[in-house]
């Protein structure tokens, strides 16, 4: 992450620790990326990511197949862009003083280009939509809680079953799973099933988040 946190308050994320990932950031670095400009591009690409979902409303076939692996392409390209942010930043050494800022809201504005896009290519009754609107806000409130417990001095909870890669995991298996279908030209509501496993499992992540925080707080 693009901060001055201490490692204990990064993200747990396996892929950090692989050669690929860091030929990468070291690829990056020498290119003169910075960790906030990778923060910022995570936006883009999910914004793509929505874009493509929202497209496959009005296609079918191949041609909505395609759109749903643009979606997954999109996805996949904000999450290794908020690998590759912390790793410039923090392996790299090229932390700012407002790396905090850049780390977070990108953050906040990705998982709603996504998670708005799905809802709205989930068809064109209310569930759909509702759903990815329901997702989204339960989104930003799992990462209120974390921050609000940085904030009172315990340390960065990262528990599931909904943190943003699990989130992610899900839509990006939802939007293969749907590519399949519609290439076969089959109907099933597999973003609809996608969301409500992302509301029911944020609704969770904020309640044991909150738990963590206070047990955290309360044993001092």
């Amino acid at each position: 992450m693009s901060t001055g946190r201490a490692d204990l308050n990064r993200r747990p994320i396996a892929a950090r620790e692989t050669r690929w990932a860091a030929a990468c950031a070291r690829a990056l670095a020498r290119a003169g990326a910075t960790p906030n400009a990778i923060s910022v591009a995570s936006i883009g690409f999910a914004g793509l990511g929505g874009l493509a979902f929202a497209a496959t409303e009005s296609t079918e076939g191949w041609r909505r197949a395609a759109w749903f692996v643009g979606a997954a392409a999109g996805i996949q390209l904000r999450l290794l862009c908020n690998l590759f942010d912390g790793m410039v930043a923090i392996e790299g050494g090229r932390r700012s003083k407002s790396g905090e800022i850049f780390n977070e809201l990108p953050d906040r504005f990705a998982d709603w280009a996504v998670l708005l896009g799905a809802g709205y290519a989930a068809g064109s009754g209310p569930h759909g939509p509702a759903l990815g609107w329901a997702a989204a806000l339960l989104a930003v409130l799992t990462a209120y809680v974390r921050a609000l417990g940085s904030a009172t001095g315990a340390r960065s909870h990262f528990e599931g079953p909904m943190a943003k890669q699990h989130r992610m995991a899900t839509l990006t298996v939802a939007a293969v799973a749907a590519a399949v279908a519609a290439a076969l030209r089959v109907e099933l509501p597999i973003l609809q099933w996608a969301l409500g496993l992302v509301v029911i499992g944020a609704g969770i992540t904020v309640a044991r988040r909150t738990a963590g925080i206070i047990r955290e707080l309360e044993a001092r």
